[in-house]
């Protein structure tokens, strides 16, 4: 694959049809959407072309009529290419290229070429040329001999000349070749994967581009102490490779945090076969957070975000509903919470407003936040036990008589940590508070009386019989 070739920025016509019976909210966003894409290629939107109807033109796509206007404006703007928001046949697009003087590509052509110029890991760049070269395969015929020009600008990154001259035969080798070295990267990535699942809980971020993805992992990593990230930048797929940080929670444990790539609507269905691997991260982890920009919130990516998780079956966990850039809607005017979500917080990673409550939530999700762990032993056994305890939580604070170790644990390891000190210490009390101020208590094997804690924190000793 080669790289990035652009030395300056490119001009560009966008066209796109819009169906009578499209809203207008949507459509809006449609056309948003199409000039991010382009800005984020390295293009200018100079003029934006719509046509209204209801079908599409088999060969032109819209209208001729339509289509004389785009030449005309091609010529009036000096344009370098011209983006259409939708997928093109082959055919049209031989069609359009014999009437406009400049390049045509299509939707899937433009995030094919961003996703170009962003994978850097070679995981990323062997899955975008996978894509590249399945979006080329059909298109041989219909293109010819212009498949071999050279050049740069948005459209142009691809394979690489030599490649895009192969048959169909050799492209269909190459792309074999290809998803056995990825086969290699993928095994390595379940390794690491399963080793991660069997001592630290995990989370992805997923959402819409440009939701704050990055930049979330940003504010998590400077608060909650790891290798800091890159914070991120205004513009769609700023984020393509995934990105994994440990981050301190709870008492004394750690988690995951992972980044993936955004979804935009409508993602070719090429890019999600071939990034599958990577997308896959949202379904090996405890927790999924959907991060969605609070400012522009619409149902159409709401459900984009739902409907590439439940295609690679990643819904069967919670997911939490994270409403980014709250800081900058006027007051009271939250969008209402996701129903489809185990819950939903609003805050600002950019400014940091209601983070604490976001991590807390968080932890307690994932059995993280804290339980008030009691050991009562005798003074003898106690002097075996401090190092040990002190390695499982944080202890609090020392009772005497009897000698009592107050400590805090995480929820989620709670009951393992008491079922291992009584399979060490068969003679020891051990009560768990429960954040409801109920108490569980586990005596040692063959104990006639139990350990309580009085509703001021005092211990005392009770005979067993009683109720």
């Amino acid at each position: 694959m080669v790289s990035e070739q652009q030395t300056q920025i490119q001009q560009v016509i966008a066209v796109l049809r819009r169906d009578p019976s499209e809203g207008d909210e949507h459509f809006t966003d449609r056309v948003e959407e199409l000039v991010g894409l382009c800005e984020a290629a390295g293009g200018e939107v100079k003029v934006r072309i719509v046509q209204t109807r209801a079908r599409v033109d088999g060969a032109l796509y819209l209208g001729s009529g339509k289509i004389e206007e785009v030449r005309l404006a091609v010529e009036a703007h000096d344009a370098d290419v011209v983006v259409f928001d939708a997928e093109l046949s082959p055919g049209q697009v031989r069609n359009l290229e014999g009437r406009l003087p400049c390049r045509v590509i299509d939707r899937t052509q433009l995030i094919l070429d961003i996703f170009a110029q962003r994978a850097r890991s070679r995981e990323g760049m062997l899955q975008v040329e996978i894509a590249q070269l399945q979006y080329l395969l059909p298109r041989l015929t219909g293109r010819g001999v212009e498949l071999s020009r050279l050049g740069g600008g948005i459209g142009t990154r691809g394979p690489g000349e030599s490649k895009l001259e192969m048959d169909r035969r050799r492209i269909r080798e190459r792309i074999s070749h290809l998803r056995e070295r990825l086969k290699g990267l993928e095994s390595r990535r379940d390794v690491q994967r399963n080793r991660r699942a069997r001592s630290t809980p995990a989370v992805a971020l997923v959402g819409y581009t440009n939701a704050g993805k990055t930049t979330l992992l940003k504010r998590w990593t400077e608060d909650r102490g790891s290798i800091p990230v890159t914070s991120g930048q205004n513009r769609l797929f700023d984020t393509l490779d995934p990105l994994a940080r440990r981050v301190k929670s709870g008492a004394t444990g750690e988690i995951v945090v992972l980044d993936t790539v955004g979804f935009v609507q409508n993602l070719p269905h090429l890019l999600v076969d071939a990034f599958r691997a990577t997308l896959e991260e949202a379904t090996a982890v405890d927790l999924v957070i959907h991060v969605v920009d609070a400012v522009n919130v619409t149902h159409e990516r709401m459900e984009t975000t739902y409907k590439v998780l439940e295609q690679l079956d990643a819904l069967n966990r919670p997911v939490i509903t994270l409403f980014n850039k709250a800081d900058l809607l006027p007051a009271g005017t939250n969008p209402p919470p996701d129903v489809r979500a185990s819950a939903s917080i609003y805050a600002s990673a950019e400014t940091g407003m209601n983070m604490e409550a976001f991590y807390q939530l968080i932890d307690e999700y994932l059995g993280m936040d804290t339980v008030r762990l009691s050991v009562v032993a005798n003074n003898g056994e106690m002097d075996g036990l401090w190092s040990q305890l002190a390695r499982m939580g944080r202890i609090v604070d020392v009772d005497h008589d009897p000698m009592a170790v107050h400590l805090d644990v995480e929820r989620r390891i709670a009951d393992r940590t008491r079922n291992q000190l009584l399979a060490r210490y068969p003679d020891l009390f051990v009560q768990i508070e429960q954040r409801e101020g109920e108490s569980t208590l586990t005596p040692g094997a063959g104990q006639g009386s139990q350990f309580m804690l009085d509703p001021d924190g005092e211990s005392h000793q009770e005979g067993a019989h009683h109720d």
